[in-house]
This record gives structure tokens, sequence and C-alpha cells, in this order.
């Protein structure tokens, strides 16, 4: 083994696979057959230069970019391995991989006001930005009309997005940027009402016009894979509730050899309990049936207030397949039928697109509502599709 010094954190582009190992305490090991994007550069004269920028984790799970220290700092980062720049309120940051933090991050914070933090283009050929909400924790909405109406997350100045609040840790956001340099995305939090302890780390990613993670046009989450996991902003099957004027689309890349996708109502936190995965309208605190509405099926002026647009969904198992189809599912249980009974819904219109929207009225009608949570798995193409 040959061992280097080096004072930069690693994590460099390569021209070799052989095995390297800097001296104890820095923050980068990289052994024969790893990855070959990122390693460390050893040349002749035993120091370790930069060969460009790349994406680099720590072991916090948070990303970076690969930038020596000093270069770091100055650019209002934490050398955290990689540098990681993270940014607070009244911060503007153009850096890629860059972190909208909560004060006092790591901690939570229980302040109250308004934190801002302002996105610039790195260039011109960025079209999209991409948030991920590594954690987010804010104080809930209220629990008559679910609306949020003491601490809020706004995003301006690119494609419109919801206001959430509550829970959003492990969901994400896709934000048109926009034509041209000048055209700043402002991210904002307001905190306001009873004391709670407050926290987020938003993971900001800049996506260029042809890279191919750049999402169809009009999604606010888009998912990629053959199977998943989708879910309204602050759900939870116990504590959550559905938030109120909603209006998005969650689209699923669809991947290739697949024409249809199938979705089932994530399992229940109780194993043979009603799982309470899918309540969107009606007093869920009693067994809620399904209702249906927009298509060749369903009850005249059902799913008006908050719904779910599955395009032409149907019960998966029914044999034979049936032709009427469904474009709106609401009520209590997740089936494309009024029904009581949770079923798999199947749609084979492609794209793969979700449309949620939710007004801003629950009470007295609507009490309780969770939202939904959806595990979907794309079908094989065959002849009969």
């Amino acid at each position: 083994m040959l061992t280097v010094r080096t004072e930069a954190p690693c994590l460099w582009k390569i021209f070799s696979y052989e095995s390297y190992e800097l001296e104890p305490g820095s923050p980068c090991t990289v052994s024969s057959g790893s990855d070959p994007t990122f390693a460390c550069v050893i040349l002749p004269i035993f120091t370790v230069y930069q060969w460009g920028q790349g994406l680099c984790s720590a072991a916090s799970g948070e990303y970076g970019s690969c930038q020596p220290n000093n270069e770091c700092v100055l650019r209002g980062g934490i050398p955290a391995g990689p540098c990681a720049v993270m940014a607070s309120c009244g911060g503007v940051v153009r850096e890629n991989g860059t972190y909208f933090v909560n004060p006092n991050h790591p901690d939570s914070t229980d302040g109250t006001g308004s934190c801002q933090l302002t996105i610039l283009k790195m260039h011109p050929d960025i079209c999209q930005v991409r948030l991920d909400f590594d954690h987010f924790s804010l104080n809930g909405p209220e629990i008559v009309n679910h609306i949020c109406n003491t601490d809020q997350f706004l995003v301006s100045g690119g494609s419109p997005a919801p206001t959430i609040c509550g829970s959003a840790t492990g969901e994400h956001m896709y934000i048109d940027a926009g034509m041209g340099q000048s055209n700043p995305i402002i991210l904002t939090v307001i905190t306001s009402g009873p004391s709670f302890p407050r926290s987020w780390r938003v993971r900001i990613s800049q996506i260029p016009c042809g890279a191919i993670a750049k999402a169809d046009q009009g999604c606010l989450q888009y998912h990629t894979g053959v199977s998943g996991r989708v879910k309204s902003f602050n759900f939870d099957p116990v504590n959550g509730r559905q938030l109120s004027n909603q209006d998005y689309s969650i689209c699923i890349r669809t991947e290739r050899n697949f024409c249809s996708i199938q979705y089932t109502a994530c399992p229940g936190v109780v194993p043979g309990n009603r799982s309470r995965t899918f309540t969107l309208s009606g007093n869920s605190n009693s067994i809620v049936q399904a209702m249906v509405g927009g298509g060749t099926q369903g009850i005249p002026n059902s799913c008006t207030n908050d719904w779910l647009m599955v395009p032409c969904a149907k019960i998966a198992d029914r044999l034979p397949m049936a032709s009427t189809c469904e474009d709106k599912i609401c009520g209590g249980t997740f089936n494309a039928e009024v029904s009581s009974v949770e079923r798999t819904v199947v749609s084979t219109i492609r794209p793969f697109r979700l449309a949620f929207h939710a007004d801003s009225v629950e009470a007295p009608t609507d009490v309780d509502n969770r939202g939904f949570c959806l595990d979907y798995v794309q079908q094989p193409c065959t002849s009969n599709k």
C-alpha cells in the first residue's frame, strides 16, 4: 500500500483502478475495483491534485462537491470530508449539492420568523432544480381544515409548488427553473405559533436541460424504477394529516418494455387491520368506501373536492378485463370501484402520472384524513396490452 500525504478532501477523478490508501484521518480510502467515477489520483511527486469537481458523500450521509478545504470554507461550506455547502437564513447559493438547513443545524430550532434561501443557476443551461428533503419536520397543519397556518415551506420564482408543513422526510420536489441566467428560485420557511422542535435539511441539485435526470414537464415529483412508493406530503397512518390546498402531479418514468402500472395501498401499521393508507375524504375514524368519478361508472358529483387521479383506473385482477374505467378515486378505500374493500388498481395510460388535488375545506364532512401512500409496480408489455 502506498501512503500519500494530502490536506484536501478526497474522491477525485481517477486514471487508475489500483488500490491506494490515504494517511489515517483522511476522509477517503479507495480499494481495487471500486467505482471508477471518483477516487484518488496518485502522481509521481506524491501530491494529490484535484482533477475537476464531482459529488462526494460524507459519513454523516450528506453529499458535497470535491473541493480542497480552503476553497470549501471560502464558498461557505463545511469541510465534512467532502465540501458540504450548508446555507441557512439569508443565504444566496449557486453551488450544486448545497443544503438549506435550519438555524442551529444539526440541532433543532424553536425560533419563529422567516428563513429564506435564494438559489441562483450555476449556468444558463439549468432547466430544473431538485429539492430532496433529507430531513424535514415543521409544525403540522391545524386539525379542522388541515391548513398550514403556523409553519410553512414555500417555493417561489419557479414552477408552482404547493405549500407544505409537518413531515416530508424522504420526499422531493422538481422545480422548473425557467429560461435565462437571472431567474432565482427562493425557498422560504415561515415559523410561528406554539413551541415546536423544527428542523430541516434540504439538498439542492441543479439539473441541466439535457440531463437524463430531468423530470417530465409539469411533474412536481418524478420517480424512476420498475417499483417504488409514492406518498402525499405529511402522510402518516397514525399521526399525519392530509394537507389542504394541494394540486400537483406525481410522475413515474415508464421503463423500457413496460406498458402498464399497478398501484396498491401501502400495508397498515398493524398486520390484519385496515391500512388507513388511503383516506382522502369522509370521516376516516370509520370505514369509508371508495368513491370514483370522471369515468364511465362514476357516481355523479363524486370526487369533486379531494381526489387522486389515476387515468383510466381498473381493478387489476378483474377477469375479463373490464372495458370501463375511472379517472378519480376518493373516499377512504383504495379501489377503482365503489367498495369498502381495498383492491389493486391498474392503469395502461402512458406516461404514468398521478394527479392529487385537495381543496381548502375539510370540516364538517371530512374528518381526520391522512392522505395516501401507494406502492407501484410496472407491468411488462404483452400481446394483450
